[in-house]
């Protein structure tokens, strides 16, 4: 039986965002995390899937976590996801913020909603009212206002993520109740954790796929195409491993793009597949390869990312023989014959159907992209490779000669070949090299880089 991954927590104490749609939590969580996590729009229920992040203040770091913004509206498309979000962080979290924007009026549904919170949590978590949106001195004189009164939380705390003010004070109240809790941050270890990104053009599965391999459903999963709006990651550990999986928005073709929403989530996407070390390239097993699919394909060899194509909702195709695999393995690689170094593995998220396998399939990848070939083993497999096959001509008339032939790079494999000043080297050559090398060293799922230098002597 396949040993489940385990998530790693840092149990930090943990503070989480709430409130309705459009009153910036994401814009606050943001400022607080110093960074550009969250996507931040006007346009209601921009987060769907809860964002984490690290705060520190004076010496002592906190959880922070922002939700998706509620409507209250069951109507809404995936309202009742996000309410299990929210639900699932507040239960989580030591502390909350309850966000209010103090230049709108204070809505019926935020007056149940704090009612709420405090039939539940009253005496258990410490909750604070925020006010944001205020920009201007008018807008803090806001925090008066007898409406606020109502919710039974005191008066709010008067901030503006838009520019900074008053988030020190802020900040400083986390502190004050953060630094009471009893939790001790663990030591992550993300910085030797292995990156891996999970993409596809809408709809193929890839959020299903991402909950089952960590194990929990972390993000929100539909039907609805771009339901995932920006990255989502998560640090597991797997017999002895340590790796962070990142589910990202569908990425289709910029004619199809709607509004600057998606394309910042595109933009947030094909920045985590240029961090990732190893993409899992997930296709449909029931639609046909479309043009955005070889644009994906073509963006991952652009990049000499190591690549694993995940063809899902396999639990759909009527025949499951052998044969009939091949046959598909065979169809993909004509789509894709820059990425014939990428292993094919025949899945379904939804069934879990060989889900597991991708494991030791991303450690063996992991391991072959890092690999350094000894300087005499590679001088070996360059006098037999040559004396087996002569270099082949390119453009001119000289013969070329190739110099030397050495390992200059891993993680990707880089070679370079010197080759003798005024001839070229035939590019079917260098694919015969690039052939020659997997076969002998393996590069299991890794782009190999051959670089040609010249020389006048």
């Amino acid at each position: 039986m396949a040993t489940p991954a385990k998530i790693i927590e840092t149990n930090a104490p943990t503070a989480v965002l709430v409130g309705r749609v459009n009153v910036g939590k994401s814009t606050l969580f943001n400022r607080l995390t110093e960074t550009t996590h969250a996507l931040v729009s006007k346009i209601p229920g921009t987060t769907r899937t809860r964002n984490v992040g690290a705060v520190r203040w004076r010496g002592k770091t906190f959880q922070l976590v922002d939700t998706g913004g509620l409507t209250f509206d069951e109507a809404v498309p995936l309202e009742k996801d996000i309410i299990g979000q929210t639900e699932t962080a507040i239960k989580g979290a030591d502390l909350i913020l309850f966000i209010v924007d103090l230049q709108d009026e204070l809505l019926p549904q935020e007056k149940e909603l704090a009612k709420k919170l405090l039939t539940k949590y009253r005496g258990k978590k410490q909750i604070i009212l925020v006010g944001n949106k205020a920009d201007s001195a008018a807008d803090r004189q806001n925090i008066y206002n007898a409406e606020w009164k109502k919710l039974g939380l005191g008066e709010p705390i008067p901030v503006s993520a838009a520019n900074g003010s008053n988030i020190g004070d802020l900040i400083d109240v986390i502190y004050k109740y953060l630094r009471k809790s009893k939790k001790r941050p663990k030591k992550i270890t993300e910085k030797n954790a292995l990156k891996v990104a999970i993409i596809g053009k809408p709809n193929v599965g890839k959020s299903l796929l991402f909950n089952k391999l960590i194990g929990e459903p972390r993000v929100i999963v539909s039907d609805m195409p771009h339901t995932t709006r920006e990255p989502h990651d998560t640090l597991i550990e797997i017999d002895g491993s340590y790796i962070i999986f990142v589910d990202t928005a569908g990425i289709r073709r910029k004619t199809k793009v709607s509004g600057d929403l998606e394309r910042q989530g595109i933009g947030k996407s094909l920045d985590a597949i240029k961090r990732a070390n190893i993409v899992l390239f997930v296709i449909d097993a029931g639609e046909p390869i479309t043009d955005q699919d070889k644009q994906l394909g073509g963006f991952l060899e652009e990049h000499a990312k190591s690549a694993i194509i995940v063809v899902n909702k396999w639990d759909l195709s009527e025949d499951n023989e052998d044969s009939f695999r091949n046959d598909v393995r065979q169809r993909i690689y004509k789509y894709f014959p820059h990425l014939s170094y990428a292993p094919i593995v025949f899945v379904s998220a939804l069934t879990e159907y060989r889900v597991h396998q991708i494991f030791p399939i991303i450690e063996r990848a992991a391991s072959e992209k890092r690999m350094e070939i000894p300087a005499a083993d590679l001088n070996n497999f360059f006098k037999h490779v040559t004396n087996l096959h002569k270099p082949a001509r390119g453009k001119g008339v000289r013969h070329p000669k190739i110099l030397s032939f050495t390992q200059i790079a891993s993680d990707p494999p880089v070679f370079e070949a010197v080759i003798k000043h005024k001839t070229s080297l035939h590019q079917s050559y260098i694919h015969f090299l690039k052939h020659r090398l997997r076969e002998q060293f393996g590069f299991f799922a890794s782009p190999i880089i051959i670089k040609l230098r010249k020389v006048k002597k």
